[in-house]
């Protein structure tokens, strides 16, 4: 159970004092308050994880709790005690807000499962709030077999199941945060979230209240209590690109969080502990970043445990056409990419990278027009007049459509087309399976039997 700031709420010292002693013993730390108005004024103060309170108080009772919790936006999940025989009151405070209820008096096995399923549906409730809020950046899975991307991958499964800290460096366009997320679901913290902050994207007066959240009241504009990306990203991976885009004063309040393991939110001075592994990344080197003071020394040190480098592009050029051919595919397109296309995809710097090429395709599928029997066919005519370069010839053998497919005819049918792509991705799936039928068939979404007669009709050296 991760350990909570939980306000207990009796007029009885004697129920508090031992609901205090059994919430400590789980690991939690504690705040007591004898009535609902006491209680209103801790939780003004600080960023409570959950309520336990009473229903029958003097001052303001636990309905009064409730109703003023909600009045002023408290979010803070609440479980109410109440004495046998009073059911009807607690059916009510749960129509305030309660998530349950417990007898008096509190049996404490009880007391202990029903606070961890409250914290575990709130931080539920946290992530699903995270998830809606984030506008999520592409997450295409990584394409390539060149050596350069072979060593990236074998990188990745080593380092992805260790608690190191990764720095990721590359270009812009390069991949970064595709690889971050890569060593996140490598690791045993997959089920959990991998939040992303861009340091270059938000106000340097903002970031601090981001990463680690602030109390309501703590600045204009702050009405109410919300919970920063390193509280979101508990028990799993924060990944804080363009990170030496991060304002100078704030670099030693993230260097102590990182050694301490705990942050404040903005206007709490309470601690709050977190299980953070961190994946930093920029696009420039970050040792010039350090001798130009855009970066602590002492910080890079923290973080460049594991140094990840992404190639750019037009140093695998190898991989730019089976990238091509994967990005469409993610939009719903088969694609045929016509001899000078290739050629001029090859031939280009891509000095974007990889989200270059993606807009580029996109633009291309769009002039193409609709699909033809499933298939889309890019002309030259389709890609930017300034894609230009030396043309080259396209690879010997392309996954997607192999150079020698179009080598010796005099015209060439879009059913040939077809075919050659079917034969080109059946192929691509029997190498990445080591010629497992089974596995080609499921990483090509058919039977095994239909992948056979495919193979009995098509090319395909199987």
């Amino acid at each position: 159970m991760i350990p909570a700031l939980i306000l207990v709420v009796d007029d009885e010292p004697a129920m508090r004092r031992v609901l205090e002693i059994g919430l400590r013993r789980l690991g939690h730390t504690v705040r007591l308050a004898c009535n609902g108005q006491e209680a209103l004024n801790l939780l003004a103060e600080d960023a409570f994880d959950l309520v336990l309170t009473d229903l029958r108080m003097p001052v303001l009772d636990g309905l009064g709790l409730l109703k003023a919790m909600a009045d002023r936006g408290l979010q803070v999940p609440a479980l109410v005690m109440t004495a046998q025989g009073s059911v009807d009151s607690a059916v009510e405070a749960m129509k305030l807000g309660a998530q349950d209820y417990l007898q008096r008096p509190v049996d404490m096995d009880v007391l202990e499962l029903a606070v961890r399923r409250t914290l575990a549906g709130e931080r539920l409730r946290a992530d699903n709030r995270y998830l809606k809020e984030q506008v999520q950046p592409s997450t295409q899975d990584f394409v390539g077999h060149s050596p350069a991307m072979r060593e990236v991958f074998e990188q990745i499964r080593q380092v992805g199941p260790t608690r190191a800290s990764v720095f990721i460096t590359g270009e812009t366009g390069s991949g970064k945060e595709v690889a971050a997320r890569a060593v996140h679901r490598a690791s045993d913290r997959a089920e959990r979230l991998c939040v992303a902050v861009n340091c270059a994207a938000l106000p340097a007066e903002m970031i601090e209240a981001e990463l680690f959240g602030h109390q309501k009241g703590a600045f204009t504009g702050a009405i109410k209590d919300r919970v920063g990306r390193f509280e979101l990203a508990d028990g799993g991976t924060l990944f804080l690109d363009e990170i030496t885009e991060m304002p100078l004063a704030l670099q030693p309040k993230l260097l102590r969080a990182l050694q301490e393991g705990c942050i404040e939110r903005l206007g709490s001075s309470q601690p709050v502990p977190v299980d953070v592994r961190i994946i930093a990344a920029c696009n420039r080197d970050p040792r010039e970043a350090v001798r130009q003071g855009l970066l602590r020394e002492d910080l890079y040190y923290r973080l460049n445990v594991f140094h990840l480098r992404m190639p750019a592009l037009r140093e695998r050029r190898e991989d730019i056409l089976p990238l091509a051919q994967h990005l469409a595919l993610r939009q719903h397109h088969q694609v045929v990419f016509a001899p000078e296309v290739q050629a001029r995809l090859l031939a280009y710097d891509w000095p974007g990278n990889v989200r270059e090429l993606d807009n580029v395709l996109q633009r291309a599928l769009i002039l193409a027009g609709p699909p033809r029997q499933g298939v889309v066919q890019v002309l030259p005519s389709h890609l930017p007049a300034d894609l230009g370069g030396q043309l080259v010839a396209p690879p010997a053998a392309a996954p997607e459509v192999a150079a020698e497919s179009w080598a010796g005819r005099d015209s060439l049918t879009l059913s040939d087309a077809v075919a050659d792509l079917e034969a080109s991705l059946i192929a691509e799936a029997l190498r990445r399976s080591g010629d497992n039928k089974r596995r080609a068939a499921a990483l090509l979404g058919i039977s095994e039997r239909a992948l056979w007669y495919k193979l009995g009709r098509t090319r395909v050296a199987s």
